[in-house]
């Protein structure tokens, strides 16, 4: 029931460790899930050109079609709930019928971030000449890293890597290495549902190591 935990970097599912691994335990009976592997800085290196590539393939898409494939993952969320719970409740603790609605709510917010793609209007401004125009026009911002906590481990991830996608912008997410297998079946869902490589990356690794990277790697351009 457990997954086999891997990073996603590039389009590709990766097991072997950079940097080690770490045990994931049940927090029931401290008993051991799974063995999680660690990236280091050559990965994280491997990771942020992913996303860069990723970003110019995702960002030129049109916002109905980004939003399909949005809406697409939501479906395949919504089918595997019961799969998906049953990880959450597994690595985090929670019961499960609370893990279903999380993955509920997950579902949701793809949902909801697909439509805000669509709605991302822009602005004419007056202007103080007879013969211009002025227009503001939004437009992605590049590579987003995010990071996530334990507590609802889908949910809070889901909520950053909607909000990147539906907005046309790639995403490098690091979730907590307590809770890391719940968050693979969802990042499945939306690579069957057409997300090019790179444009979404799963990393785990040690915290500081990682922030300190991302946050100063040029190109990333907003952090969560």
């Amino acid at each position: 029931m457990y997954p086999q935990l891997k990073m996603l970097i590039d389009g590709v599912w990766e097991e072997s460790p950079q940097s080690g691994r770490l045990e994931v335990l049940n927090p029931f009976d401290d008993s051991v899930l799974g063995e999680l592997p660690m990236i280091d800085s050559e990965g994280l290196a491997k990771t942020v050109d992913s996303a860069r590539r990723g970003f110019d393939i995702w960002s030129q898409m049109t916002p109905i079609e980004r939003a399909s494939i949005l809406r697409r993952g939501a479906a395949s969320i919504r089918a595997q709930e019961e799969e998906i719970a049953r990880v959450i409740t597994l690595e985090q603790g929670k019961i499960v019928a609370e893990a279903r609605v999380e993955v509920k709510l997950a579902a949701d917010a793809l949902d909801w971030y697909a439509d805000e793609g669509r709605r991302a209007y822009g602005r004419i401004i007056p202007s103080n000449t007879p013969d211009s125009c002025q227009m503001v026009i939004k437009e992605p911002v590049g590579v987003v890293a995010a990071f996530s906590p334990w507590n609802a481990p889908v949910m809070t991830a889901v909520r950053k890597i909607a909000g990147a996608l539906g907005a046309g912008c790639s995403i490098i997410i690091k979730p907590s290495e307590e809770t890391p297998g719940a968050l693979m079946g969802v990042i499945r869902c939306l690579q069957d549902a057409g997300l090019p490589k790179g444009a979404l990356n799963l990393i785990y690794g040690d915290g500081p190591l990682i922030s300190s990277v991302l946050i100063d790697a040029p190109g990333v351009e907003k952090i969560s």
